[in-house]
């Protein structure tokens, strides 16, 4: 790497940091805006995973304009990130526009991608639409009947990333249900470490979104990558060690108010293992309907494995209780009569 790519990559690094730093403090501040928003402006993915109930082969695009007016109204209730996944997102056409109007609605940048339409081409082309954070899931070393994305496959895409990215990369690699050899996630972790990525491990979760515990062995491989993964930009994460011995958390899930799950059609969801409740078009998710969800308990939530929406909730877990039943019939409150707080 020349010295002015490297020096370039060291000021954008301090940037984002300070960006991330003031979202933080944001978040400490007011409860009245979500931190995180996943959107999908694709179900369809160039690969079938298994395990994964995220993706068909048959969706098509959502149109860009519809996409500006999911994120413009992401915008306005002050988001701070937004992450795209899918299905695959690198499918969309459109993709390095979506990532523009993101970044310029002042919110932060991400994507989940599964990494194998990735060349140096498309990466400097997300270089110069301002993604800001890459995550790529790795699930073995070689490829098997569960899942295509091995190391073997993607280990040039790495280099690639190596080499060309100015955004942040993490490699998540996973244990669990549906993963013959535990073993794969420890060198897929220390590969990362490597490349100069971050590396975090993740449980997956069976097709409820609900945790299964992990064997002796596995758990021992978890909390090595753990401690591998202690510089990265997630480890906010104690709560997988709870996971991963098969323990409930005990928590206060913020889903459908700090965090939003969009799908494909425009509907706001708890997360991508809750499809279907709210249910609610985002043209129409008033703060109303997002105070209510931040005060409702998810009955879902003490065996929940969806790390993202764990992360979320840190910030706010030490205070609003929440004393909305799920289901309660209630209108929605103030945040003022609820919490005697105005935040």
């Amino acid at each position: 790497m020349n010295t002015r790519r490297r020096i370039r990559r060291k000021l954008l690094a301090a940037h984002r940091a300070v960006r991330s730093w003031r979202m933080i403090a944001k978040a400490l501040v007011s409860t009245k805006h979500p931190l995180l928003a996943h959107i999908i402006p694709i179900r369809r993915c160039n690969l079938a995973c298994t395990y994964c109930n995220e993706f068909d082969d048959f969706s098509k695009p959502v149109p860009l304009d519809e996409m500006f007016r999911r994120i413009d109204r992401l915008g306005s209730f002050g988001t701070s990130v937004v992450t795209i996944s899918g299905g695959e997102p690198l499918l969309h056409p459109e993709l390095d526009e979506i990532i523009w109007r993101i970044r310029r609605n002042g919110m932060i940048a991400g994507m989940i991608t599964n990494g194998y339409l990735l060349v140096a081409e498309r990466i400097e082309r997300l270089n110069r639409a301002g993604l800001e954070f890459l995550q790529i899931s790795i699930d073995n070393t070689q490829p098997d009947d569960v899942s295509k994305k091995s190391l073997k496959v993607l280990d040039q895409k790495l280099k690639l990333l190596a080499e060309y990215a100015d955004f942040h990369v993490n490699i998540n690699s996973v244990l669990g249900s549906g993963i013959t050899h535990p073993e794969d996630a420890l060198t897929v972790a220390h590969r990362a470490v490597d490349l100069g990525f971050s590396s975090t491990v993740g449980i997956i979760h069976d097709g409820n979104g609900q945790l299964r515990p992990l064997g002796p062995r596995e758990q021992e491989i978890f909390e090595e990558i753990m401690r591998l993964g202690k510089r990265s930009f997630s480890r906010v994460n104690s709560f997988q060690h709870n996971i991963a011995a098969g323990r409930t958390n005990d928590w206060r899930c913020r889903a459908g108010s700090r965090y939003l799950y969009i799908c494909e059609n425009g509907l706001v969801h708890y997360c991508s293992q809750q499809r279907g409740y709210p249910g609610i078009p985002l043209a129409e998710y008033s703060a109303e309907r997002r105070h209510r969800e931040y005060y409702t308990k998810k009955s879902c939530a003490p065996h929940c494995t969806v790390s993202c929406v764990h992360q979320v909730a840190v910030l706010d877990n030490w205070r609003g209780p929440q004393k909305i039943e799920p289901g309660a019939a209630q209108e929605p409150q103030s945040f003022v009569q609820l919490s005697g707080t105005g935040n």
